[in-house]
């Protein structure tokens, strides 16, 4: 097998540059919400974390994993990014060089809800006189 077939079908290539091209984005995202330039009323004098940027395998679509600081008004402000993703991927073609920007698609971080609530569960009693037997 030639070295241009063997690593066509190394996938292990391919995600490290999904998750280096999706890098790239966040950064630069991070930068156009820095400025604050996004003139939505949903989005006026809120700071936005991105937390993850996931592209598709064919890099034409991304899904941008955002967070309000605060966690205040997370549908409000990702319905205000998606109605402003034309600007911002203008804005974004602008910093990032590829051959085909994606599409973005906003969508609010569940994440922190989610580790939160392990961490609830696992300090409630019922957890912890479990945790407190000996085997």
């Amino acid at each position: 097998m030639s070295k241009s077939q063997h690593d066509m079908n190394d996938d292990r290539g391919s995600s490290h540059r999904l998750l280096r091209v999706g890098e790239n984005i966040r950064h630069a995202l991070s930068e156009i919400f820095a400025r604050g330039e996004i003139r939505d009323p949903s989005l006026d004098g809120v700071s936005i974390t991105v937390t993850e940027v996931r592209c598709s395998p064919d890099l034409r679509n991304a899904t941008i994993f955002v967070m309000p600081l605060g966690g205040g008004h997370e549908r409000d402000v990702v319905d205000g990014l998606n109605r402003c993703h034309k600007y911002i991927r203008g804005q974004l073609s602008q910093m990032v060089n590829m051959k085909y920007l994606p599409k973005l698609k906003f969508t609010s971080d569940s994440s922190f809800g989610e580790a939160d609530h392990i961490e609830q569960l696992l300090h409630s009693p019922h957890v912890a006189q479990d945790l407190d037997k000996d085997d």
